[in-house]
């Protein structure tokens, strides 16, 4: 190939791939501080969301934002200096507005709200994706913050494409924009469905051509392979990952060198000393038992990325202490 037309093409690959927003997606009971820590540490996002904090009897205290969000108290960013917005998930407009306000006040810079979530526990209280089939109340919620809110704090959502089904998406997406809100993240999947694959990009790439809100693709995007291919489907320049994230810590960076042309010099070395400050940081927050728990999940997440963690499994998880684990770990790691 001649020079002139690997350089074409370079600007081409570089034209299409520009822009590219990349978010850490908020898990809850894996995507704590000290989780978001670790992967802003490696880097490559734009900004990450925290686990949602639930709006139910009453407004959640400033106190409590600062707790469960420490980041806020650090002008809402990690330690790396990556932005990480504060998520709400509740159903009541005047709790959740007061909320959001308190959260402002706690230091946060940024406000998303959750209706995606599907667990049960979640929806049979009122709160997540069970809100998707009442598009009045979605606009009442975000109208509710919006108008709390000071003018130059973001306002954001998050859905999946329904409950059951898809009927009322185009209503929620409208419900959700008439209210102000700015940003909408849209989980390629509905409630019903859970994480069956595959989520359905096309139809956020419909959402894409009719709202003016900045949209969010989010769902089966776990490398540069398929966050391309969501791009192509989908027309979106955002993008949140969440379990390709846990399974692969160093996502974001192979995304960046990739859109870049470059190949990521991290990797395996590199994770055993992300594992062994990760269990130093877990301990500052949590018991032993607590901490143990958390690697184990982290390690069932790596299996995914790491053919030596997949093979070497169930051996991680008879470990007895998180000095025997991270022992352990890193043997196989540096067999």
């Amino acid at each position: 190939m001649n020079n002139s037309l690997q350089a074409t093409q370079n600007q081409e690959r570089k034209d299409i791939h520009s822009g590219i927003v990349l978010a850490v997606a908020p898990m809850e009971g894996v995507m704590d501080h000290t989780m978001r820590a670790l992967l802003s540490k490696i880097g490559g996002m734009n900004y990450l969301v925290s686990e949602f904090i639930r709006v139910t009897q009453y407004p959640i205290p400033s106190s409590t934002f600062k707790r469960q969000v420490p980041e806020n108290q650090n002008n809402a960013h990690t330690t790396y200096h990556h932005p990480v917005h504060t998520q709400l998930l509740g159903s009541n407009a005047e709790l959740m507005a007061q909320s959001a306000l308190n959260a402002i006040e706690a230091g946060a810079t940024h406000i998303d709200v959750n209706f995606g979530c599907p667990a049960k526990r979640v929806n049979g209280h009122g709160g997540g994706s069970v809100l998707l089939q009442t598009p009045n109340i979605l606009h009442e919620i975000m109208s509710a913050i919006k108008n709390t809110l000071p003018n130059h704090i973001p306002l954001s959502a998050k859905i999946r494409l329904g409950y059951e089904d898809e009927a009322l998406l185009f209503d929620n997406v409208a419900a959700i924009e008439s209210a102000g809100t700015g940003t909408l993240t849209i989980h390629g999947r509905t409630k019903k469905d859970g994480y069956k694959p595959p989520a359905r990009w096309e139809k956020i790439g419909e959402i894409q051509d009719k709202t003016t809100m900045v949209v969010v693709a989010n769902g089966d995007i776990t490398d540069f392979d398929s966050l391309t291919r969501c791009q192509s489907v989908s027309g979106c320049k955002h993008f949140m990952i969440g379990r390709g994230a846990l399974n692969n810590p160093f996502v974001f960076q192979d995304i960046r060198a990739k859109l870049d042309n470059q190949e990521n010099s991290l990797k395996q070395a590199s994770l055993v000393e992300l594992f062994t400050d990760y269990n130093i940081e877990l301990q500052k927050h949590y018991d032993e038992v607590a901490t143990l728990g958390r690697l184990k999940q982290w390690c069932g997440h790596l299996r995914f990325g790491f053919e030596e963690i997949k093979e070497n499994l169930q051996t991680l998880r008879r470990c007895n202490s998180t000095q025997e684990l991270t022992t352990v770990f890193e043997k196989i790691l540096r067999e």
